[in-house]
């Protein structure tokens, strides 16, 4: 079995803690010692699978969200008034496409942000994703404009160190 290094299993840990710790909201002596108990053992179980991988525990990414993330939300934000603009227009210009089209992200992280990006995005969804590289559909063409000018990509790519 190959060695994790310790310090991406422990960061794993407190995250899932956190995480645990948010979502039960019950904070006696017991439960806190049976949460801890069972992230041990679900992060036991993980390294023995060998999941805490660069991929798996991707931390090395999460600089990059910082910068990434607000510029999604914008662009989700720009896309839902698109999408309205579309839907309450009274001549309803919608013209559906679907485009093929390769992006350049190196890891199977980057390719799965990159897709669900897209699909976050109002009046786009990513309906395959293969080694051929990515299906979009969208509502209209406009639609796609930011996807096809490679904005996303290159963020993308700059998010997973790939570029």
């Amino acid at each position: 079995m190959t060695q994790r290094p310790v310090a991406r299993v422990a960061g794993l840990c407190l995250l899932w803690y956190a995480m645990w710790l948010l979502m039960s909201g019950h904070y006696t002596n017991l439960l806190l010692s049976l949460g801890a108990a069972s992230v041990v053992g679900v992060a036991l179980l993980v390294t023995r699978m060998l999941l805490p991988d660069r991929e798996g525990a991707p931390f090395h990414i999460v600089p990059g969200l910082l910068f990434y993330l607000p510029w999604l939300v914008v662009e989700v934000f720009k896309s839902n008034l698109a999408v309205a603009r579309v839907i309450l227009s009274p001549r309803l210009p919608i013209r559906p496409r679907v485009v093929d089209f390769q992006g350049h992200q190196k890891t199977d992280l980057g390719r799965f942000i990159y897709a669900n990006s897209i699909t976050l995005t109002p009046g786009t969804i990513t309906v395959r994703l293969d080694a051929e590289g990515f299906r979009i559909h969208a509502l209209t063409g406009e639609a796609l404009d930011g996807t096809e000018e490679g904005e996303m990509d290159r963020r993308v790519c700059r998010l997973e160190g790939a570029s």
